[in-house]
């Protein structure tokens, strides 16, 4: 665009409804492209669009930029927070999810306590009041920095039940790999590739394996003690109200605890440490279910990607995909 000089304002570049400033492309075209990355990586997106790899993540940080600037004031009721391996080794992301909208509202580097501090120190102690709910899983980390910046956290953190699920079903794990030593060493090959059997809720048990686990169930193994204790423990959450689940947890507990199963025991005793936020599921009713399905999308980005060696870019492929912001330029046809 050609550039203009005035006494007031010196040299300014004419300004023209059909591009932003200091744009290459056109408002429709980046409308596009951005349509476009929705569906596909970078790299793919550039090569269909015909730009350079470069140009196509400028669209996208100008798309989030231009969102975040638009954004209303925040209003974080029910609130997720998870990690997300980012790169190789011990390189993570702490994502900040809004479980009412299913979207992410932040991300952050690293996994520290730092990090989500970082997050909460950029909310005023009104916004971090209004916060009714956190979903998280039980890393210390997140849960200092909840205790020290959400006014009467204690009653606010809800532990996912499907972590502890996944901790469980580990314990199932760690009875069979025992057992299934003990079996071989005697020559009995009763729990030979049995593994993921032992891993599915009964309901969800493939047909075709219907009968073998019957059997093996019958069979009165170390392993089916602990996946009927796995399965006990899924229906603490059944429970309608805190009074009733405080019973089952009782119950549940000191079955755990005499089993004799030391993997079993060990989840039992985590529980009980965590049980104030297990138990606050019953007041709130939230679970990290949203943030699940968006983890799944941040996996599925990740790996349309080939990993993300830039961290900001990888900021900026989640909040383009699932930020749920107003990522278009104004064009002349839709000015807003």
């Amino acid at each position: 665009m050609p550039r203009v000089e005035g006494p007031q304002h010196g040299k300014l570049q004419v300004r023209v409804p059909w591009a932003e400033p200091n744009s290459r492309f056109t408002a429709l075209f980046e409308r596009w492209s951005i349509q476009v990355m929705q569906q596909t990586d970078t790299a793919a997106a550039a090569e269909l669009l015909g730009i350079s790899w470069d140009e196509a993540w400028g669209i996208q940080e100008r798309a989030v930029a231009r969102g975040l600037a638009a954004k209303p004031p925040l209003q974080l009721r029910q609130m997720g927070v998870d990690e997300k391996a980012v790169g190789h080794g011990q390189d993570y992301a702490t994502l900040v999810y809004n479980l009412e909208k299913a979207t992410v509202e932040w991300v952050g580097e690293g996994r520290k306590k730092e990090t989500l501090d970082a997050f909460f120190g950029s909310l005023s102690l009104e916004l971090r009041a209004a916060i009714e709910a956190v979903g998280l899983d039980m890393w210390d980390r997140f849960i200092a920095s909840i205790l020290e910046h959400v006014p009467s956290a204690e009653e606010k953190m809800v532990f996912d039940r499907f972590h502890i699920a996944k901790h469980a079903n580990e314990g199932v794990d760690k009875v069979r790999k025992s057992e299934n030593w003990e079996l071989w060493a005697s020559g009995d090959p009763t729990l030979k590739e049995s593994k993921y059997l032992w891993l599915y809720r009964g309901e969800n048990l493939p047909e075709k394996h219907r009968d073998r686990f019957a059997a093996l169930q019958a069979l009165r193994l170390k392993t089916g003690r602990a996946y009927a204790l796995k399965e006990a423990l899924a229906g603490l959450w059944e429970n309608t109200s805190l009074g009733w689940a405080k019973k089952y947890w009782a119950r549940w507990h000191f079955w755990a605890t005499h089993s004799r199963l030391a993997p079993m025991v060990e989840v039992a005793r985590m529980v009980k440490d965590h049980l104030k936020g297990v138990m606050n599921f019953f007041t709130h009713r939230i679970t990290n279910a949203v943030a699940e399905g968006l983890n799944s999308k941040v996996a599925t980005i990740q790996k349309m990607a080939f990993g993300f060696r830039n961290k900001s870019h990888f900021r900026t492929a989640v909040l383009v995909r699932c930020g749920g912001l107003s990522l278009y330029p104004r064009t002349p046809d839709n000015p807003g």
